[in-house]
């Protein structure tokens, strides 16, 4: 009996493990695996898209052991991501598709990033033509319903949540000045098909510029978080070459914002490693059409010290001048600062316009006052007319009457839009 038992239990098994062989060759020959790795430079949009689309599904499955949780002080709720090892699966019009990711560290230190593609050789069109567009597709609506903007350096591997709270609401700025600015984004990002039309590179160049402490860095801020495009900073003191330049725009993907600061002082540095040529065309060369919606802004001090041939439109089409301190300004301060709403009728303003008026500082200076007296919104605003006195003493002492300082005039403040499809206007 006990022979038959073995020899019943010996023909269950080789049974088991021929239809186990067949099933493994069965999927050997009928699925295919697509290997879809992070890129740096470009980055692979593919890969940073299945971050952002997998978590949208359901992460947990029975065959889950670990899952990675994460939240900012700003996020609403927490975020889910897929660990290494760890597999979601997914489906699209009847397709199965099985996500893999793999984190491997290779034997020279370097450490790949990897999501694995699994689905079965016939679907193979419809997955590479329809599939992976909509992987992006939803990615990209993901990233706006979710308002996350990312700041990183064209040279670093790593991005970190942009936070910086700056608004327009917030901005120390005249109206008209806030509403032109508003106006020329608006109008930038809805004419992909205008842009498409004329044969131009979608795309806008700013040029920020006026004396230090004016709030050049929050108007970035704010026109980022207006647009929800996320931000790159590029240092041109740490670019070596022309190819350089080039790498670095590949780096930067659409719908972002470039910056490049103090520009005047790396253009004019005789030892730089890139030449002025390289960087016309690093501006509106056949390179600066790889992507679509995007921007530059430059900052300078020193608008003068430019050459001519940077400021030209294709270049720098918006030129924005910010200024010193003005009455207005000082009335968005004081709003975000000691929460004055009205604050016409405070017995100090009429004397703190008329020494903005005369006076000039910085909207970084003011704050700082503003912020050693913010409990108290009297002895604030008195330490406010003391300063500006002393400031306005120490001008009218110096006798400063310098190119630089002239420009950081009040009465200066404009928007030169320079394109070639629009009216030039300034004020």
């Amino acid at each position: 009996m006990n022979f038959i038992v073995e020899q019943l239990m010996l023909f269950i098994s080789t049974a088991l493990n021929y239809l186990a062989t067949l099933f493994s060759l069965r999927r050997y020959h009928h699925d295919l695996t697509l290997i879809i790795r992070e890129e740096n430079w470009p980055p692979n949009q593919v890969y940073d898209a299945a971050h952002l689309y997998l978590p949208t599904i359901d992460l947990i499955n029975p065959s889950t052991r670990t899952i990675r949780v994460t939240k900012t002080p700003r996020q609403e709720a927490v975020k889910l991501a897929i660990e290494s090892g760890e597999q979601v699966a997914d489906a699209f019009e009847g397709i199965n598709l099985n996500w893999r990711y793999v984190v491997e560290k290779h034997p020279s230190g370097c450490v790949e990033h990897r999501f694995e593609l699994t689905f079965q050789k016939e679907h193979k069109d419809k997955v590479m033509t329809s599939y992976l567009a909509y992987v992006v597709r939803r990615a990209e609506a993901i990233k706006q319903e979710s308002k996350i903007i990312n700041l990183s350096n064209v040279y670093s591997d790593s991005e970190v949540e942009f936070e910086h709270p700056a608004t327009f609401e917030t901005i120390a700025m005249e109206p008209g000045l806030k509403q032109k600015i508003i106006k020329d984004l608006e109008r930038f990002v809805s004419r992909r098909e205008f842009y498409k039309k004329v044969g131009k590179a979608w795309k806008r160049g700013y040029l920020l510029y006026g004396p230090p402490g004016t709030g050049k860095s929050s108007l970035i801020a704010a026109m980022a978080n207006y647009l929800k495009f996320d931000v790159f900073e590029l240092e041109l003191d740490n670019i070596e070459s022309d190819s350089e330049l080039k790498s670095a725009l590949l780096s930067t993907t659409n719908r972002s914002i470039l910056v490049i600061e103090d520009i005047d002082c790396s253009v004019n540095d005789e030892e730089r490693g890139y030449t002025l040529s390289g960087l016309l065309n690093f501006m509106d060369g056949l390179w600066s059409s790889c992507g679509d919606e995007r921007i530059i802004v430059f900052t300078t001090n020193h608008k003068d010290r430019l050459e001519p041939a940077l400021l030209r439109p294709g270049r720098m089409d918006v030129h924005i001048h910010m200024s010193y301190c003005t009455p207005h300004a000082f009335k968005v301060l004081a709003s975000n600062y000691l929460g004055v709403e009205v604050l016409d009728r405070h017995p100090l303003y009429g004397e703190i316009a008329g020494l903005l008026e005369s006076t000039e500082v910085a909207p970084a200076e003011v704050c700082e006052e503003l912020l050693e007296r913010d409990y108290d919104v009297d002895a604030a605003l008195e330490g406010v007319v003391k300063f500006l006195k002393l400031k306005k003493l120490e001008g009218d002492n110096n006798n400063i009457d310098k190119p630089e300082f002239q420009e950081g005039k009040r009465q200066d403040m404009d928007v030169s839009v320079n394109d070639d499809d629009s009216e030039s206007s300034s004020t």
